[in-house]
């Protein structure tokens, strides 16, 4: 994880905190289909780790933040608005060794 990662990440976890979670439309529903619930949502981005980034992303750079503590891992797309500072869920979903590596955190190339 880079520095400006770092930094990014500890930015999500503070409006984790704070309660200020936006969740996008699609990653409610994706989460809903996937039986991924906001509670377990809020606790992998507390408790996870960063594994790729994606500062170009518009309107806000986002994190892909994996959870892999629990019998089922799981992988958060998270974006932060440092004007609002609220952290946006942007999609949630179960890893899978179709494209990842056996640690779940790195992407196979295809």
């Amino acid at each position: 994880m880079t520095k400006s990662s770092a930094k990014l990440f500890q930015c999500i976890k503070n409006a984790v905190l704070r309660g200020k979670v936006v969740w996008q439309k699609h990653a409610l529903q994706r989460m809903i289909e996937r039986g991924i619930s906001r509670k377990e949502v809020k606790k992998g981005i507390m408790n996870g780790k960063v594994i790729e980034n994606y500062f170009d992303d518009k309107p806000f750079p986002s994190l892909l933040v994996a959870y892999l503590e629990d019998l089922k891992p799981l992988h958060i797309v998270v974006s932060y608005s440092e004007e609002e500072e609220k952290c946006y869920v942007i999609t949630a979903y179960r890893p899978g060794r179709n494209h990842f590596e056996d640690d779940l955190c790195t992407r196979r190339i295809q």
